[in-house]
């Protein structure tokens, strides 16, 4: 663990807001890129317009910094669901446009993808000692328990079903398709990386959530 005095750096900026912006997006990639046993401050302070004794400062080391990390990671995720507006859209369609943006963005964040791989490879150790994660996660799980019962309601959804456990199935649907698209590319010599491809699993990830819920 690397270890470092809290004073005040010497270095002054205007906007020390903007600079710790900075810091969180390069870190993002550095993390992602080598997990946080290969990531390296000098490599961050390099890219940033700041200082590696400036890092410490703000972030009080390299944990605190992969904590803020995961914290920004989990924001940008939480942001775009609450932004869908689930609450206002039939229960169907809600679930539907959920799944829909969920996968669009695993597969545009990629290193999105890599740092929940990377964290997971340390048991969730540091995302536990984030009480923010822990607040964005419960909220997440909260607006598809609110879709879920709505459908119910309404005879759209079977009932006895896990808000949790579909939030998971709906993960892993996404999840997958970037985590383990280079190895099923090279396996079956196809590209599921290609246009064609991820519109074909986009809809079928739809598909297979409605089917789930889906009152028989």
């Amino acid at each position: 663990m690397e270890t470092r005095s809290a004073a005040v750096p010497s270095l002054r900026t205007n906007d020390p807001e903007a600079t710790k912006k900075n810091i969180i997006e390069v870190a993002y990639r550095e993390f992602a890129e080598n997990g946080l046993a290969g990531a390296r401050i000098d490599e961050i302070a390099a890219k940033t317009k700041s200082s590696k004794r400036m890092i410490y400062y703000y972030f009080g080391g390299k944990e605190g910094l992969y904590i803020k990390v995961l914290e920004e990671a989990y924001t940008r995720i939480r942001g775009i669901e609450r932004s869908l507006d689930l609450a206002h859209l039939p229960p169907r369609e809600a679930l539907e446009k959920l799944v829909r943006v969920t996968f669009d963005h695993h597969d545009s964040n990629p290193d999105f993808v890599r740092l929940v791989m990377n964290e997971n490879i340390h048991n969730a150790a540091y995302l536990a000692k984030s009480p923010a994660i822990q607040k964005l996660n419960a909220r997440a799980i909260d607006s598809v328990t609110d879709v879920y019962h709505r459908g119910v309601e309404d005879g759209l959804f079977r009932e006895g079903l896990d808000p949790v456990e579909l939030h998971w199935q709906i993960s892993a649907l996404c999840f997958f398709n970037v985590s383990n698209r280079a190895t099923f590319s090279k396996i079956f010599k196809r590209d599921l990386g290609s246009k064609k491809s991820l519109a074909s699993l986009r809809e079928r990830a739809v598909d297979m959530i409605s089917r789930y819920v889906a009152r028989t």
